[in-house]
């Protein structure tokens, strides 16, 4: 069974609270074996990118993942970097006035999913640098296991 959706202020409290005073290529690489570990624990058939200003730092196939999660990954990437927001919270938007992501924005859905799973790496006084994406769940896991590496990740 899916989760519910969260409502979009619980979303927007997940933003303001997980941001990092910096982000290294080393902490792209603990964050991203963390990722790998917590789905290995689940037996999860993820894939999981992380990149900052558009260039990749880490990236990993579990087995089951498939070359469509490297898709739902670019897309879910390009609505970050578009709109600043977990790709969640932007589909959530929509779902929240009564549309969707696709009939509000006109964009290419081959290109562009607000679908769960992507979330910016926020860098405190300095705004979104990069984005952490988990694909291969319901939308709602992926997202939720971005958010409990990224928290653990700071230690809250």
């Amino acid at each position: 069974m899916t989760d519910a959706f969260p409502p979009l202020a619980e979303l927007a409290a997940e933003e303001a609270e997980l941001q990092f005073p910096s982000f290294t290529h080393d902490d792209a690489w603990d964050l991203g074996a963390a990722l790998v570990a917590a789905g290995r624990r689940a037996s999860a058939p993820i894939a999981v990118e992380i990149s900052r200003s558009g260039f990749r730092l880490f990236s990993a196939a579990l087995t089951g993942a498939t070359p469509d999660n490297a898709h739902w990954i670019e897309r879910k990437t390009r609505v970050v970097e578009r709109f600043g927001h977990s790709s969640l919270y932007v589909g959530q938007q929509f779902r929240e006035r009564g549309s969707t992501f696709e009939e509000g924005t006109g964009l290419d859905p081959q290109r562009y999913a607000a679908h769960g799973g992507a979330f910016p790496v926020l860098v405190r006084s300095v705004g979104a640098v990069g984005v952490v994406v988990v694909s291969g769940l319901p939308q709602v896991e992926d997202h939720r296991m971005v958010v409990a590496a990224i928290r653990a990740h700071l230690g809250r």
